[in-house]
């Protein structure tokens, strides 16, 4: 990666910090709509993504083993987090309490909407940003391991303006399971995509663990 490439990085991933600091931070989070907001984050990173990394596009050939094998992702990565919000829910008397602070997120907002943006804008745009453009990228800088650690590690710390332990834990739990996925293999990229959205829409809206 040449040094302009890795400035493009540098300045698209603080384009990122900045909006999810809009969206999460106790001092900005109750002046805006958290849907409409990730919307907005979800679509300027798309189109970063999208414009200084053209060849995701050739990635992005979908399947109907990649959609199964997204919808399938997505049940097994539900079935780790229901089992996780039980263990916690145990084990700490702050999880429960916590994971429902996250669903208080759906107040004010029709769930319809909520699962129309993440199935078609939010799940989709995050994982070409996050994983297509920001890991790809890393990899091809610091070698596929080094690369993935730091994208996933840059995926976990962007939530940590919501001082919510749960999220910020879930956050890391999805960028390992999809960022391995991707370390493995670019060509997963579609199935990546599926599971993103429809784990987002099933674990929010549909079927709230």
């Amino acid at each position: 990666m040449k040094p302009t490439d890795f400035r493009l990085v540098c300045l698209t991933l603080g384009v990122a910090a900045v909006m999810f600091f809009v969206m999460f931070s106790p001092w900005t989070s109750p002046h805006v709509n958290f849907w409409y907001t990730m919307t907005a984050t979800a679509l300027v990173l798309t189109s970063l993504s999208l414009y200084f990394c053209r060849e995701t596009l050739g990635e992005l050939r979908f399947s109907w083993r990649s959609v199964v094998g997204g919808l399938l992702l997505a049940f097994l990565l539900w079935c780790v987090f229901w089992l996780g919000d039980k263990i916690s829910s145990w084990m700490f008397g702050f999880a429960r309490p916590q994971v429902d602070m996250i669903y208080g997120m759906k107040s004010g907002t029709s769930p319809t909407v909520i699962a129309l943006l993440l199935l078609f804008v939010i799940g989709p745009g995050e994982e070409l940003f996050w994983r297509a453009f920001l890991q790809r990228r890393l990899m091809e800088k610091w070698g596929a391991n080094a690369g993935f650690v730091a994208a996933t590690a840059c995926y976990t710390l962007v939530h940590v303006w919501s001082f919510n332990f749960m999220l910020i834990m879930a956050a890391l739990v999805a960028g390992v399971c999809w960022g391995f996925l991707y370390r493995l293999s670019p060509r997963l990229l579609p199935a990546l995509v599926v599971s993103h959205a429809v784990w987002d829409a099933c674990a929010f809206v549909f079927f709230p663990i």
